[in-house]
């Protein structure tokens, strides 16, 4: 019995399955932020997921020029992706109810202020991969992978990336190792001291 055990051992530390010559993947310090969000939401999977009824911001601002993240759809439900400032409502979903927050919403519709901006034709759904572009002065939404062709401008102050549900959404963020290729140029964000 012995022999075989050793074998075993043997066999798994040859092909590179010891634990020492496992690829260590580096954990990203960016997580949804628990101390920036609304009362009824709840985020979990190590600040990568929100459910319940609210909104959660990113716990790092977009400060690079050129910043990319996505959001993979595990339920629909009533959502909203997007950016805002730590001054929006995060009780209130799906986001854009107030000057703070610019967000795509389950229905294809682009809220700002209380205000329908845009709409696009075909809304994401369960399972889809929301991309999200923003270089300061254009914010863009890619639904896996395509763009959606209606940028959101005139967005000011230090923003966050922000994540709204309601009605059983449940929505990944996914700040690295993304499913589609950024946009040229986009990369993923970065904190401050990162960029010196």
């Amino acid at each position: 019995m012995s022999v075989v055990f050793c074998c075993l051992k043997n066999c798994f530390d040859g092909i590179g399955l010891s634990q020492n010559n496992l690829p260590r993947r580096e954990v990203n310090p960016i997580v949804l932020d628990t101390g920036h969000m609304g009362h009824e939401v709840v985020v979990v999977k190590s600040g990568q997921r929100i459910c319940g009824s609210g909104g959660a911001l990113a716990s790092a601002p977009l400060v690079q020029s050129k910043a990319y993240f996505e959001v993979k759809i595990q339920q629909s439900g009533l959502w909203g992706v997007g950016l805002a400032t730590r001054n929006t409502d995060l009780n209130q979903s799906p986001g854009g109810h107030d000057a703070e927050s610019w967000v795509l919403c389950w229905d294809g519709v682009f809220r700002h202020n209380n205000t329908e901006l845009n709409k696009i034709q075909d809304c994401a759904q369960e399972g889809d991969i929301l991309g999200v572009s923003y270089d300061h002065i254009e914010l863009n939404f890619f639904i896996n992978g395509k763009p959606t062709d209606s940028p959101m401008t005139g967005i000011r102050g230090s923003v966050y990336p922000a994540l709204y549900v309601d009605d059983g959404a449940i929505l990944d963020i996914v700040l690295d190792n993304f499913h589609h290729s950024p946009p040229g140029g986009f990369d993923k964000i970065m904190l401050e001291q990162s960029l010196l």
